[in-house]
């Protein structure tokens, strides 16, 4: 299996900055896309942010220029740098990568278990 560990979330006021983790471990073989979404309250998971092996990143609209994705092919890990926030970023954010196990594995998505982000005075 793949497992995901996710940190960096927390309180923080509308304007600020976080950084958020996500650290896979286990059996690994390969990894393809990794990515960030973000669920509100009431609302559908949405995909925030996606960087491909070779570091090709995609955003959504509404965080192009304050959001940046990061990875470390080495490390396995994936980060969300998240500037100039607002209140409407408020949601659980959740790490999912896309991997193989072995070489006779297929791809998969594994997802970590999410981590609060609230934006709020």
């Amino acid at each position: 299996q793949v497992q995901l560990v996710e940190s960096g979330g927390g309180l923080v006021q509308p304007g600020g900055s976080l950084r958020l983790s996500c650290a896979a471990s286990g059996s690994i073989f390969t990894i393809n896309d990794m990515r960030w979404y973000r669920q509100a309250p009431g609302k559908e998971r949405e995909l925030v942010a996606a960087i491909t092996y070779s570091g090709f990143t995609n955003y959504l609209d509404a965080v192009k220029g304050r959001f940046t994705i990061f990875r470390d092919n080495a490390k396995n890990m994936v980060d969300l740098q998240m500037n100039s926030l607002k209140p409407e970023d408020t949601g659980v954010y959740y790490c999912n990568v896309v991997a193989m196990r072995s070489g006779w594995d297929r791809l998969r998505d594994y997802w970590g278990q999410g981590t609060q982000v609230t934006v709020s005075s």
